[in-house]
């Protein structure tokens, strides 16, 4: 084993355990595994249909996964259509050169949450380019001016205490906040209202994208998500392959289970963007570039996915709605938090860091932390077999595992 992949297990491993003896996480994970438990059994409860329509939505994740190049084709064509600027990324370094030509430097940036831009350190890059970022999701700003990374896919900052809120939020504003999260959270919307409406670009993810119409949908409730794509003159939207499904019906279906299983009995904003801003209001003549932004660029990005697509096992991850439900019942999640993984978050992230973020050096530690106890499966709504990508995981870095107890 070489040296690197050494200290990059040992580091984990000691994260690992540092966590379980953090005491701010353990308050944070208990406060919100009790919120969403109580959350999401209410929404399911109202709306029992929700429950139903998940293996039709399983099988419409199979069906996009497999024919992810065709529906690749169709959304570009689509989206170009609509008046906007489509591209398809290969590569993570393809991705940033895209988006970063299409940025420019010494821009003001405003970015929604978004894993895809996780995975390719999009906002670093961009920074590193002379741009300056702002994350506008309340947990990805209170992560990104703590310096360290998400926790959760939905909840990035799920594991810092209000508490502790309050002491960042004072010193990054200069003002004075209670620990209390209704204070906290109006400081916050008086800090970035300003740099809304000075930014430059906005970027965002999507949760679905349609390939028939060429419209993503994106799911939120603080209403950044609406800020970002609707105020700057220019919305980037970066979106992985495996958010492809063939028609708008198939991607309203799609939205509400994820929304749903996410503990939402309906979100505050489901945006549907098709096109920059238009109008025909004068001789229905349409011109483009009214009130909202006057581009739209959406970059398709594989960077591993393609192969993972051709794996029965592995591809069962790219299956997932990234609705959080199995983190919250994760034994080994709910003492560590986010540091079981990296980037993508617990057993089935295994996978994912192994095609798309890290290589089987990051993965290995993961799917050896993994129980395969089975709870996430029983809670998935499309019921990802996360067992079985572990264990056919684990047999490809079989070899990890003997250099390892040589090494360590």
């Amino acid at each position: 084993m070489e040296k690197e992949e050494v200290e990059v297990f040992k580091a984990y491993y000691k994260d690992l355990i540092s966590a379980t003896e953090n005491k701010l996480i353990k308050l944070a994970l208990d406060r919100a595994i009790s919120s969403y438990r109580r959350n999401v059994k209410r929404a399911l409860s109202k709306y029992p249909r929700t429950v139903k329509l998940t293996d039709e939505v399983r099988k419409i994740k199979e069906k996009s996964v497999r024919n992810w190049e065709e529906l690749a084709k169709i959304a570009i064509d689509s989206i170009k259509d609509n008046k906007g600027n489509a591209y398809l990324a290969r590569t993570a370094d393809e991705a940033r050169k895209i988006i970063g030509e299409i940025v420019g430097t010494k821009k003001v940036i405003v970015k929604s949450k978004s894993l895809t831009c996780e995975e390719l350190d999009l906002r670093e890059y961009l920074e590193e380019n002379g741009n300056e970022v702002w994350e506008t999701d309340l947990g990805e700003f209170i992560i990104q001016h703590l310096g360290i990374r998400p926790m959760h896919i939905l909840s990035p900052a799920i594991h810092v205490p209000r508490e502790e809120v309050a002491k960042l939020l004072s010193k990054v504003t200069g003002e004075k906040v209670e620990a209390k999260i209704e204070e906290e959270t109006k400081l916050v919307r008086r800090y970035l209202r300003k740099i809304f409406f000075k930014a430059n670009v906005g970027i965002s993810g999507a949760n679905v994208l349609a390939a028939d119409t060429g419209a993503l949908f994106l799911i939120e409730n603080e209403g950044n998500i609406r800020l970002t794509t609707g105020l700057p003159p220019v919305h980037i939207a970066v979106v992985g392959i495996e958010k492809l499904v063939p028609t708008i019906q198939d991607a309203l279906k799609v939205s509400e289970v994820t929304w749903r299983y996410a503990n939402y009995t309906v979100p505050s904003y489901i945006s549907i963007i098709a096109g920059p801003s238009k109008t025909g209001d004068i001789e229905k003549i349409t011109t483009y570039g009214v009130h909202g932004p006057k581009e739209l660029h959406v970059v398709l990005v594989d960077n591993g996915r393609s192969e993972m697509a051709k794996d029965d096992v592995f591809r069962e991850a790219l299956y997932c709605l990234k609705c959080g439900r199995c983190m919250y019942e994760c034994p080994i999640f709910e003492l560590t938090a986010g540091y079981f993984g990296y980037k993508y978050f617990i057993g089935y992230g295994a996978a994912l860091t192994a095609f798309l973020a890290g290589g089987m050096i990051r993965a290995a530690p993961i799917a050896y932390t993994c129980l395969r106890c089975g709870k996430c499966v029983e809670v998935c709504p499309v019921k990802i077999n996360t067992s079985e990508i572990i264990l056919k995981l684990r047999r490809a870095i079989s070899s990890y595992e003997n250099r390892l107890e040589e090494n360590i």
